[in-house]
């Protein structure tokens, strides 16, 4: 029975596999840490390279200690016995994993304690004096979490592999994830790290940010204001929605390994705040009509976003519900359908799309004289399309034909009539 539940050996290798794993985990913290220095130098250029600060300014014990205290309010939050349970996707022996859907309401607690907090002296204009040392253990602790992940996943049991992290090279696995639902007894490590500390934590550097560049200025700058308030929509979305991400491929497919550990805890929170921190030492004027046509443009990329998953987790979920029971799909050998229609029919990927749109929004607050405020907008186009390629080649080799007459009867990837 074992041995029908063991995953394969992993044999096609993906960013840039060996090398990739060996590069990368010094590679982006290397660049976290080049775009924060760029963002305090007097004209946040990329080039020449900023000076590297003495040691003194990068390693701070009690940012470590900092972080651990955040990680352990969120984790005493996951905990809490509140909000439903959902279970997740069907296992490789059968199994299904239960979730605590509590996402949303540990954000509204968090912002409860800093309503408390804040009138009586929480100096969160520390968060901005100590980016760097912040940063710098962020990739400490996702270091460490990720060897610790490694060391566990050695004594999981063969079922519990993730597909994408089993080529037998300690390195790659380390890098891609070996186990796919690290647990500490009820504990789900990897959906816990997916949505709580990092991205709640964007959102309070975000407001530490603002504050400090009203602390410099008298009040906050109305590009400030846009900027955290389309990256909170994006927040309480993502959370107000927290069932959705166990159909995702980071839940279902990829290992929890150095690559999602440092994604969610030290990339997410020190580089998706980068628009915030670009303002605080260069304040941008912007203008109530250049306002309202930003936010015109991330209120439609919001809803495309939002409609185009609502519509494809409904479906995956109950496809007999009236909503979306009239949509034309395409059947697959799996048994499943795909969907040709509706949002699925405009673009494969009309979430990417809206994705891009707000992203776009987020920099334009930080006016056209700088490329660093963009530096997301280019990131995260070049994540999307990579990711897209890992859709499409999942999808081509799971459902064959079928994924060769959609992409037939919908070309476009996720702009419609460009790419």
């Amino acid at each position: 029975m074992a041995e029908k539940h063991k995953v394969p050996r992993t044999t096609e290798l993906e960013f840039g596999g060996t090398l990739g794993a060996l590069c990368l985990p010094i590679l982006l913290p290397l660049t976290v840490l080049y775009l924060l220095l760029s963002c305090r130098t007097p004209d946040a250029s990329l080039l020449p390279p900023p000076p590297l600060p003495p040691p003194a300014q990068l390693w701070l014990p009690e940012t470590l200690l900092l972080l651990l205290g955040w990680g352990a309010l969120q984790g005493g939050l996951y905990l809490l016995p509140i909000g439903k349970v959902a279970e997740g996707m069907v296992l490789r022996d059968g199994t299904r994993l239960k979730y605590p859907i509590n996402g949303f309401s540990a954000l509204l607690i968090t912002g409860g304690l800093l309503a408390v907090a804040l009138p009586c002296g929480l100096p969160l204009g520390y968060v901005y004096d100590h980016m760097l040392p912040l940063a710098v253990s962020a990739g400490v602790i996702s270091l460490s979490l990720s060897l610790l992940l490694y060391l566990k996943s050695l004594c999981a049991p063969a079922s519990a592999i993730a597909p994408g992290g089993n080529t037998g090279n300690p390195l790659y696995d380390f890098f891609m994830g070996h186990e796919l639902n690290p647990r500490i007894g009820s504990f789900d490590l990897k959906y816990f790290c997916e949505l709580r500390p990092g991205l709640i934590g964007w959102v309070l550097i975000n407001l530490a940010m603002l504050m400090k560049e009203a602390e410099l200025r008298g009040s906050p700058s109305l590009a400030m204001i846009l900027v955290n308030a389309f990256q909170l929509l994006y927040v309480v979305d993502a959370l107000w929605n927290e069932e959705a991400v166990l159909t995702t491929m980071d839940i279902v497919q990829d290992g929890f390994g150095f690559m999602l550990a440092f994604g969610d805890l030290a990339w997410v929170p020190y580089t998706y705040s980068l628009q915030a921190h670009f303002l605080v030492t260069h304040p941008q004027e912007l203008s109530a009509l250049g306002a309202i046509a930003i936010a015109a443009l991330n209120a439609l990329g919001y809803y495309i976003f939002r409609r185009a998953n609502s519509e494809k987790n409904l479906f995956r979920r109950d496809p007999s519900d009236p909503r979306v029971s009239g949509l034309e799909t395409i059947a697959t050998a799996t048994g499943k359908r795909l969907l040709v229609s509706g949002w699925w029919g405009f673009v494969r990927h009309p979430n990417y799309l809206g994705d891009l749109m707000m992203a776009l929004a987020w920099s334009l607050p930080c006016g056209l004289s700088h490329l660093l405020p963009y530096f997301y907008v280019l990131y995260f186009a070049a994540l999307l399309v990579h990711r897209e390629a890992r859709d499409e080649h999942q999808c081509l080799r799971k459902y064959g034909l079928s994924w060769e007459r959609y992409c037939e009867r919908v070309p476009y990837r996720i702009i419609p009539y460009l790419y």
